[in-house]
């Protein structure tokens, strides 16, 4: 079931990627896909997350901005261009120092005295509190240690740091503006700081000359992001999410590896195509099983539910889900196993190639056979229809 809260955006990883945590949070909760931002939405945001909680940990189906969204001064990270703006040696680059972060949602900055600390010492009964150390697990144990669930690892950023401790000083401020939100991120902090300095009289800095460093630094910077991704997921082994491990070696082909980033963009493949196989193999079985157990509603059930988008049924366990969906559809069938059955080869890949024996003489069992017969035409047959045409291909734009 789907819940909403809200979260805070904390940084752009990529160009396909967000981390976020819940508004008032100390550290980020995860990772959300760009498609689900809105526009304009940029870093310090909160936005009104629908989720939905799993044993994987929390996902995000949709984003929008609040009704009402309070008003937080604006992190603002700025370059400045001490000199006339002319391409001149000696050029200089500075960052304005960055605002203190949020207050706790508690509003103390720490400990555990006040009026949680008070509940904790009336409750007296045994079981985790609510204010304090948990005592439900080890002081400074990861919270989902605590759910039954073994933490993720923290998102690696040595990479990064490798990389911006080879540059110079002027270029550091403009990779770690790459690093944020890659070239849109730049610009804005341009932007930003030349109104900033048109408002106090000052010469605005060379935008020509910050965009020429920052396409420079571009490719190192999205290699090291990607480095980073690609540690953590290799540290998380077979606890990185699939979607997330999908999505590192996707992103793979879009950055010019070097020798260390092909070895891991490599082994991170191999990683995704023995998970992927493993559980196709495993949804095999189970629909095998359960046909030779005679629980064909739930052998198409299972059918309909694929691990993954890419994965395809066997030819002879399609031949075989679809001999024996036509023997048990039969007009001697119980309506309701009838009509049960008919619901599970509706939602599954071979329900074209089912033919039925027959239709039990039942309004309701003619009504759903009817309503069916778009996507099952063999029950267009049995009832005097004209064969409906083949559904159109789907076509993926990527």
């Amino acid at each position: 079931m789907s819940s909403r809260i809200d979260i805070q955006l904390t940084s752009r990883l990529a160009d396909d990627q967000w981390s976020w945590r819940a508004a008032g949070a100390r550290e980020p909760r995860g990772t959300v896909s760009s498609s689900l931002i809105p526009d304009g939405a940029k870093e310090g945001d909160v936005l009104r997350a629908e989720i939905e909680r799993s044993l994987e940990g929390i996902e995000i189906l949709a984003l929008s901005v609040p009704p009402t969204t309070q008003e937080h001064p604006a992190k603002v990270e700025k370059i400045e261009l001490l000199g006339s703006g002319r391409q001149q040696a000696g050029v200089s680059w500075s960052l304005a120092p960055k605002s203190k972060g949020r207050p706790r949602r508690d509003g103390k900055e720490g400990g555990g005295d006040g009026p949680r600390g008070e509940r904790r010492e009336r409750s007296g009964g045994p079981g985790p509190s609510r204010g304090g150390p948990r005592s439900g697990r080890p002081s400074g144990a990861p919270r989902s240690e605590s759910r039954g669930r073994p933490a993720a690892p923290a998102q690696s950023t040595e990479h990064r740091n490798t990389l911006l401790a080879t540059l110079e000083t002027a270029q550091l401020p403009i990779a770690e503006q790459l690093l944020r939100g890659g070239i849109p991120s730049v610009r804005q902090a341009i932007d930003e700081q030349n109104a900033q300095a048109k408002a106090e009289g000052r010469p605005p800095a060379s935008a020509d000359a910050i965009m020429a460093i920052a396409e420079g630094l571009l490719p190192l910077t999205t290699l090291a992001a990607w480095k980073d991704r690609a540690s953590t997921a290799l540290a998380g082994g077979k606890e990185t999410r699939l979607r997330d491990l999908r999505a590192i070696v996707t992103a793979s082909r879009s950055v010019s590896l070097d020798e260390e980033g092909r070895a891991m963009a490599k082994t991170l493949h191999e990683s995704l195509d023995h998970r992927v196989k493993g559980m196709s193999d495993e949804w095999v079985t189970r629909i095998s099983a359960a046909l030779d157990e005679g629980k064909i509603a739930e052998a198409f059930r299972i059918a309909s539910r694929a691990p993954d988008h890419a994965t395809r049924l066997p030819s002879d366990l399609a031949a075989r889900l679809a001999t024996e969906a036509s023997a048990a559809l039969t007009p001697e069938t119980d309506p309701r196993d009838w009509m049960a059955l008919l619901d599970a080869v509706v939602e599954s890949p071979v329900r074209r190639t089912v033919k039925p024996v027959g239709i039990p003489p039942e309004p309701d069992v003619e009504s759903a056979a009817r309503n069916a017969a778009g996507l099952v035409p063999a029950l267009a047959t049995l009832l005097g229809l004209r064969i409906p045409p083949p559904p159109p291909r789907r076509v993926i734009h990527r």
